[in-house]
């Protein structure tokens, strides 16, 4: 499986996708940076981290929409390359509009940092595989802008759609119907706020995130 991995100013977790990624597929990942203006050719995946893409000025992600390699992952993202946003590539996906929805300040209005409970609503996609329908699985969170918001009706065709990736246990941060990760409706777009790649080895104290990228292999 051949992988990219989206370099921003201010990502702190590309380092991390990178070793999921190799660690999971035997190979390293391309580090494609944000001025770039191609993406390499035969991709299977391409990955947007976390962290404060150019230190979160104007909102979450909004002047990474405008980065130059963005116009390639769309391009890619509609010829069915599966592309995975973790927290502030979620909130980039949705600010592309690759994903419906938007992430709003906590609502509490504090940075969380701590492991979350989250129960797998989409199993069977090919990022969650791995997973069964309504299983509870432990993956860190590390996010002040988190809060999940769409209009019901955007809400609720997400759930007649199967396009809830995974809940909350408990809403720690707001968002609408505890959702913490949605796919596009096509299902080869999945953006969460939770870190997956943050919970791959049993030395981090936790694995339940292994399974998500052993699932892209399928």
């Amino acid at each position: 499986m051949k992988s990219a991995v989206l370099v921003f100013p201010g990502s702190n977790c590309d380092r991390d996708m990178a070793v999921a990624l190799e660690t999971v597929t035997g190979k390293k990942p391309h580090m494609v940076w944000h001025g770039d203006s191609a993406l390499p050719d035969g991709l299977d995946i391409i990955a947007i981290p976390g962290g404060f893409s150019y230190g979160d000025y104007l909102r979450s992600g909004a002047m990474a929409s405008r980065a130059n390699i963005i116009d390639a992952v769309v391009q890619a993202a509609r010829k069915g390359i599966k592309v995975l946003g973790i927290c502030n590539g979620f909130q980039i996906l949705t600010e592309i509009g690759l994903l419906p929805g938007a992430l709003m300040r906590n609502e509490n209005i504090e940075f969380i940092c701590k492991d979350a409970v989250l129960t797998v609503d989409g199993a069977g996609s090919a990022f969650t595989s791995g997973y069964k329908a309504g299983e509870t699985i432990s993956i860190p969170v590390a996010h002040h802008d988190g809060n999940y918001f769409a209009d019901d009706e955007s809400l609720d065709r997400l759930e007649t759609n199967g396009q809830v990736a995974f809940r909350y246990a408990e809403n720690i941060n707001g968002s609408a119907r505890n959702i913490a990760g949605v796919f596009n409706a096509e299902g080869n777009v999945l953006g969460m706020m939770p870190h997956p790649e943050r919970a791959i080895d049993s030395k981090h104290g936790r694995t339940d995130g292994l399974r998500l990228f052993q699932s892209l292999l399928g």
